[in-house]
């Protein structure tokens, strides 16, 4: 881990549970039934859905604009976004006064780029991936002077996510694997690193689709590889990690025990037991690590917790994935 030292990075966790506690909600962890009955182990839901955007990002927001001098405040933050980074951050700057412009693609759907303008942020839409609009957002740093917060390679990011990882230890001290929606890795990196402090024997599983996985496409190729970004359920997932990636990459490589890639049907499967069995409206991205249990892609150790790691998907959607047939799902 060449780049960022793991000892640090958790140090900066520590920090960063204190700064954002009353920037963040503390979310539930709740025993699933009907995945426990299948699992044969029990099952808990880390309903992150229920964060005050709708997603886990808030947490990484919130601790890198809190951590932005006076000056660079003075000059804004901007940012890339799959959707929900960039709720996260136009949440979290409009309440610490601070103006946020946040770069979209094409690809991100209607309702997470109006709820990000919704929130006061100045919207950008550019391309058609993530790598467009990460483009766009590192020249509107260079020519604007605003601070460029990414949506996963960072430290304060890593160390705001890894709040959720701490919530865990401390609502389920006995949790034996989590299951954790990989993407960039910035969520996976930080929860990572708070369970191998604790215990490194939890077993730690990224989830991901098959449609476009960077992060299990650049760990098999053993460095941060491009892949070519596709439409998917789970579009909260989608874009690149950064081909200069400094800290996700490396630690996701690291503490990773396995790799689940799920093709678009289980993801609708996830979504739906989600909302018959738990009573909860998730999004694809959210509901990868319900449809990896589906799947039987785990070994029966428990507690196992699913990390659910976001509610933003477009109503219309949701309903079209809730009643259609799952046979032909």
């Amino acid at each position: 881990m060449s780049q960022a030292q793991p000892s640090i990075l958790l140090r900066e966790l520590l920090h960063a549970r204190q700064r954002i506690r009353h920037l963040v909600r503390r979310t539930p962890l709740e025993y699933s039934p009907s995945l426990s009955a299948r699992l044969g182990v029990p099952v808990y839901l880390k309903l992150e859905s229920q964060q005050i955007t709708g997603s886990f990002k808030l947490r990484g927001a919130s601790n890198a604009v809190a951590l932005l001098d006076d000056a660079q405040k003075a000059r804004g933050v901007v940012a890339a976004s799959t959707g929900n980074h960039g709720r996260a951050l136009a949440h979290a700057a409009t309440a610490q006064g601070v103006q946020a412009t946040i770069c979209l693609s094409r690809l991100v759907p209607q309702n997470k780029v109006q709820a990000i303008r919704d929130l006061g942020a100045r919207v950008v839409i550019v391309g058609d991936s993530q790598d467009d609009a990460q483009a766009e957002a590192e020249r509107i740093a260079r020519e604007e002077g605003a601070t460029l917060l990414p949506p996963f390679d960072h430290p304060h990011i890593i160390a705001g996510q890894g709040t959720l990882g701490l919530e865990i230890l401390e609502q389920l001290p006995e949790v034996r694997q989590v299951l954790v929606p990989l993407s960039g890795g910035g969520l996976f990196a930080g929860v990572a690193l708070a369970m191998n402090y604790a215990d490194p024997s939890i077993r730690l599983h990224g989830i991901s689709m098959r449609r476009g996985a960077a992060m299990h496409a650049s760990l098999a190729a053993g460095h941060p590889v491009e892949v070519e970004e596709l439409p998917t359920l789970a579009d909260s997932l989608g874009g690149g990690i950064g081909l200069d990636n400094r800290y996700t990459f490396a630690i996701t490589r690291a503490l990773c025990d396995q790799v689940h890639l799920l093709d678009e049907a289980s993801i609708a499967a996830g979504i739906r037991h989600a909302y018959r069995e738990e009573r909860q409206v998730v999004e694809g991205a959210g509901a990868v690590g319900i449809a990896a249990l589906l799947d039987g892609l785990i070994e029966p150790e428990g507690p196992v917790v699913v990390v659910v790691s976001g509610r933003n998907i477009a109503i219309e959607q949701h309903l079209r994935v809730i009643t259609e047939d799952p046979c032909h799902g």
